[in-house]
């Protein structure tokens, strides 16, 4: 094995702070939110959801067994690989689709409460690897 210290490093793939990157620009978005006082809540049964939204969401009902499987198989790497495909899922959402342009205010509350529920869970899952993520970069 090669250690690169330059890939160590990347915000692009399969590193760690591709994911910090991700909960940082999260973080700004929540601030953002706040900032023009978005309300973080919606009206569940008004949305028609983009197949990324449903994707993400898919992802966070994975969490719980997730975590269970890395502790029963010893396996860090689980929560690690599962965090990673989180990110990379919530970088396709955020190109995607629109979060503060969107003209229904109901859809962009309910992107903004998407994103803060994914800041949670990667802040979750790489405290249990012994990883902060930062709110800035």
């Amino acid at each position: 094995m090669l250690f690169n210290p330059e890939e160590s490093i990347a915000f692009q793939g399969d590193t760690g702070p591709f994911i910090q990157y991700t909960h940082a620009r999260i973080s700004a978005i929540l601030r953002k939110a706040r900032a023009d006082e978005l309300s973080f809540e919606f009206e569940p049964g008004d949305l028609t959801l983009h197949p990324s939204e449903q994707a993400l969401i898919y992802l966070f009902d994975e969490y719980p067994g997730k975590i269970q499987s890395a502790a029963m198989d010893y396996t860090p790497s689980t929560i690690a690989q599962y965090i990673y495909e989180l990110a990379k899922e919530y970088n396709r959402f955020y190109a995607e689709v629109s979060i503060f342009n969107e003209p229904d205010l109901n859809c962009s509350q309910f992107r903004v409460v998407l994103s803060e529920q994914t800041a949670k869970i990667i802040k979750s899952g790489m405290g249990l690897l012994g990883i902060d993520v930062p709110d800035r970069m």
